[in-house]
């Protein structure tokens, strides 16, 4: 709990920061939080997950430091708001897209999702993706283009990637990935819409990591007995995974409409149909999942022994 107690302080303080270096502060703190959470269970492979994040949110976190003083240094401020010099900003905009898991810098996201317990991995899909997210945000608007190019590789590689993915765990951190790249997406033009969008992942993902831990799943095979052990609880999943995968009427067909909406008045409909036809390839593994879920039935291994007649 005290751990936990961290974890929120830290998110607090960013949120709450118009200074960098306490900025920065919040989100080491939320870092140095989670860790113990990480390396709570001794197996090697959660030590190799907890290695591996915490050596990629030092390097983010000391680029982010050096952005700040960089900024500082030519232009003698520390505001998170003035951060106009182009070389700080984009090592700012870089330092937070690691910390986020933005593609192409996305590739610990998945490994040490896949090491971690479901617990865990439900802290580090959603509330870790607050403070950097809000920091994102205050960042003024003058890169377009390097975000732009982050979004639209996230969403791509998210959905990708995501295809040949058997273990949970590793389809989550790619739905995640594809996800941040939609919010990402219109971060530039309509912020609250990005708040949107993320409240509204972090909700449907929180209960499909509960439905996951009901049931013990961790892979797909293991989905198909899900049916058999918990009719009611795979029957609220169906329309979560749907929704996910933002097939209309669901809720989290909402903030993906709105915001191919906001990309055409901004006048980029290449760039709104091009998210949207990436988003194509995150629905092929949804319905997997959900196939899987729903009408599969578990293999039967009890040998039948009694004679032909």
């Amino acid at each position: 709990f005290l751990f936990l107690f961290f974890l929120g302080l830290g998110t607090t303080i960013t949120f709450a920061s118009s200074h960098w270096l306490l900025a920065w502060e919040g989100l080491e703190l939320n870092t140095l939080a989670i860790i113990p959470l990480m390396s709570h269970h001794h197996h090697p492979r959660a030590i190799e997950a907890t290695t591996k994040y915490f050596l990629t949110q030092a390097a983010a976190a000391a680029t982010l430091l050096f952005a700040a003083l960089t900024n500082a240094w030519l232009t003698g401020q520390w505001d998170i708001h003035l951060l106009t010099h182009p070389l700080p900003a984009t090592m700012a905009i870089l330092a937070l897209a690691l910390k986020l898991g933005l593609a192409p810098l996305h590739t610990w996201l998945p490994e040490v999702l896949q090491g971690l317990n479901l617990t865990t991995g439900l802290i580090l899909s959603t509330w870790q993706k607050l403070a950097p997210m809000v920091l994102l945000a205050q960042i003024p608007p003058q890169n377009h283009q390097l975000i732009t190019a982050l979004a639209v590789t996230s969403t791509l590689i998210g959905g990708w990637a995501g295809i040949n993915q058997t273990q949970l765990r590793k389809i989550i951190a790619y739905s995640s990935i594809a996800h941040l790249g939609w919010m990402t997406l219109i971060l530039q033009f309509s912020p609250p819409l990005t708040f949107l969008a993320l409240l509204v992942y972090i909700s449907m993902t929180s209960t499909l990591f509960i439905a996951f831990m009901m049931t013990k799943s961790l892979s797909i095979n293991k989905l198909a007995a899900s049916w058999a052990k918990l009719p009611m609880l795979t029957l609220v999943a169906l329309p979560l995974l749907l929704s996910l995968a933002g097939l209309p009427p669901l809720m989290g067909f909402a903030p993906k409409w709105l915001i191919l909406q906001e990309l055409t008045k901004q006048g980029l409909p290449t760039l709104a149909t091009f998210t949207a036809l990436s988003a194509l390839l995150s629905l092929y593994f949804y319905l997997r999942l959900t196939y899987s879920m729903t009408l599969t039935v578990p293999p039967n291994n009890m040998s039948n022994t009694a004679p032909w007649r």
